[in-house]
């Protein structure tokens, strides 16, 4: 059986692709262990400074697997507590961004906003269409969505179950850049391979912090990035950073301290 996802190296960015082509990457359980796994192996390897996912030209991700999830009962999807593993996809402290080709619908769509950003192909198409099929979103879709675009867009797009297309998923900032769709993937992989080469520490806090702005109150919000913003003074690489600013050279980041990341 094939690998269901890919992985390449350049440099200290990984390249992960998604492997269903016939299935147009159709979001089965076997997939979301095998990249669940990758991922989180990629955040604990100091080496690796980001890392890009991407699927094929036709898509991204169509959707979950429809035909794992049709004849299960909700006895069933309750036990085995069904999409629960993507929350630790989510999770996982590596910067990540989608590069989006084709189709993410579905369990695609929820896979790219758990993703850091996303850079989309002009040809690119978003949706929850879940509704026609008689469910909603279970990945996130409905959360994430609303943060992301506002109530009323997500209302649309939920209800409706109709598509979005790339200029539009800019404007609303479900995505952050689009590009042709030859340039997608490389486009991805330099903007990774940029925050790969900053600071470990920094990029994983500044991570934190925007996260929790989606959760704190705006006073909480500056005193929680207040505080990661000082824990970072015990870095080598706040020092590095700082002496080659005043000495007008580029900075040589070193391996972060371990105590300055622990619990962040």
């Amino acid at each position: 059986m094939p690998n269901l996802i890919e992985i390449t190296r350049e440099g200290r960015v990984a390249l992960v692709r998604l492997n269903r082509p016939a299935q147009l990457n159709a979001l089965n359980l076997a997939l979301a262990e095998e990249l669940v796994a990758a991922t989180e192996a990629l955040a604990a390897d100091r080496s690796v400074g980001a890392m890009v996912l991407t699927g094929s030209d036709k898509a991204f991700a169509a959707g979950a697997d429809i035909a794992e999830m049709a004849d299960k009962s909700a006895e069933d999807m309750v036990e085995r507590d069904f999409f629960a593993i993507w929350d630790r996809f989510a999770a996982a402290r590596i910067p990540k961004i989608a590069a989006v080709n084709g189709y993410a619908l579905g369990g695609g769509c929820e896979v790219v906003m758990m993703c850091d950003f996303a850079i989309a192909g002009e040809g690119a198409r978003f949706g929850q269409p879940e509704v026609r099929l008689g469910v909603i979103a279970g990945m996130g879709g409905t959360q994430r969505m609303t943060r992301l675009i506002g109530r009323s867009l997500a209302m649309d797009l939920h209800l409706t179950g109709r598509t979005m297309r790339a200029d539009e998923a800019l404007r609303a900032g479900l995505v952050a850049r689009v590009v042709p769709d030859a340039e997608v993937v490389s486009t991805a992989m330099a903007a990774a391979a940029e925050i790969a080469a900053h600071s470990r520490a920094a990029v994983r806090l500044a991570r934190e912090a925007v996260a929790k702005a989606e959760e704190l109150p705006l006073g909480e919000g500056v005193r929680y990035e207040r505080a990661l913003f000082h824990r970072l003074f015990g870095t080598k690489d706040q020092r590095e950073g700082m002496a080659a600013f005043l000495e007008k050279r580029p900075a040589r980041f070193h391996e972060p301290d371990e105590a300055a990341e622990r619990g962040a």
